[in-house]
């Protein structure tokens, strides 16, 4: 099996694939793609392909439904980088609280001067700011991230109110019971002191779901004065024409993005930080082991953990002759189908595992026959089956 890699990938996941799979420079060849932050969307994908793991969470390089289409899985690796991010944002905190960066820049200014450490002390007061404990802090979405980050600013003393109407059992179950869990998300708005947003970017006709810009001259009119906005998750969480206004009105006191672009890059009273959330040797370490193994465990065994275009399918180690993934649309009387290509060809079904997840759906078939070359291509023919791959 061939591998191909978009970006470095840390050699601490690379070194997880066995003798069975060779790195290849040749895209065309590849079985497997790593890749991080490389642009897919104008890429043209053979039937070779399988799968893609991106070594992060975000997958706004990769074209989701085109891949789905073609019956190629994609993965990323949520949580893997979530520590690394959530260091910079309490860093994010301090640092749009206390002005260190004013200050520090301030100092290169006068580095050359004669007595640096008096004019040290004449113009520290300039850069004097607030300290975070005791002030509240409102976590928009409780993912891996946003849990660690209420968590660590608990712990420092911040007052935490968190809302996710999405909440996981595993996300609730690691949240501080010292948290104030909201309903709404003008209940941050109107009581917090500092707003950090940890949700992916859904666009939605329905304001409680949608993400797209939330952060806008509405919601912004429902905060307090003087607050404080992080942004650690995505760019076009928040409206950059509105957050320019707030800022020079001073209704936002300071605007944290580690996604700084032509505007916010230019925007008094932004810190703007170079998408460093998940920059530390730890994060892509991890990224790339979790990436790897997923995608090991998806060639060897046809199990899915963490798609973002398939759902998730544990069918365990194949004991039997024969292992068939089928991938395939989430439309009626597939299964019939696929168990009457094998009735017909007198191959006996072991074991069957089916899930779905919006249009498409995914199978997989143990079967005690080792040559299954003939039900394969019965299986490929039926309409509504986009990929069929033989695991064992």
């Amino acid at each position: 099996m061939k591998y191909k890699c978009l970006n470095p990938i840390a050699e601490v996941g690379l070194n997880i694939f066995t003798e069975q799979y060779e790195k290849t420079d040749d895209m065309n060849q590849a079985d497997i793609v790593l890749v991080r932050s490389a642009a897919m969307h104008e890429m043209e994908f053979t039937d070779n392909l399988k799968a893609i793991a991106r070594a992060g969470a975000g997958v706004n390089n990769i074209p989701l439904d085109k891949c789905a289409e073609q019956g190629i899985v994609v993965f990323n690796t949520p949580g893997a980088n979530a520590n690394g991010v959530k260091e910079l944002v309490i860093a994010g905190l301090v640092m749009a609280s206390r002005d260190i960066v004013g200050g520090v820049n301030w100092v290169q200014t006068i580095k050359d001067e004669t007595g640096v450490g008096k004019l040290v002390e004449k113009g520290k007061g300039q850069f004097a700011g607030k300290e975070i404990e005791g002030k509240k802090l409102g976590v928009i979405g409780l993912g891996a991230i946003g849990v660690l980050v209420a968590n660590a600013a608990n712990r420092l003393g911040m007052e935490v109110y968190g809302y996710d109407p999405f909440i996981s059992v595993d996300s609730a179950w690691n949240l501080s019971r010292d948290i104030i869990h909201v309903k709404s998300r003008d209940d941050i708005y109107k009581n917090c002191d500092y707003i950090t947003v940890h949700t992916p970017l859904v666009e939605h006709e329905d304001p409680n779901i949608n993400t797209k810009e939330m952060i806008n001259s509405d919601s912004i009119a429902k905060m307090k004065d003087g607050v404080i906005i992080l942004n650690f998750a995505r760019d076009l969480l928040v409206k950059d024409d509105d957050i320019a206004v707030a800022l020079k009105s001073g209704k936002v006191a300071k605007y944290v993005t580690d996604f700084p672009n032509d505007k916010t890059a230019n925007m008094e009273g932004v810190i703007a930080i170079p998408h460093l959330g998940a920059s530390t040797e730890e994060s892509e370490d991890n990224c790339a082991m979790m990436a790897v193994k997923q995608l090991r465990d998806y060639m060897e065994n046809g199990n899915i953990r963490n798609s973002v275009n398939y759902p998730n399918c544990d069918a365990g180690v194949c004991t039997t002759a024969g292992r068939i993934a089928i991938l395939h649309r989430n439309i009626p009387n597939m299964l019939s189908q696929f168990t009457g290509a094998f009735s017909a060809l007198d191959i006996n079904i072991s074991d069957m595992v089916n899930k779905s997840r919006g249009e498409y759906a995914y199978t997989v078939i143990d079967v005690e026959a080792s040559d299954n070359t003939e039900v394969v291509a019965k299986l490929t023919g039926i309409k509504g089956v986009l990929k069929v791959r033989v695991v064992k």
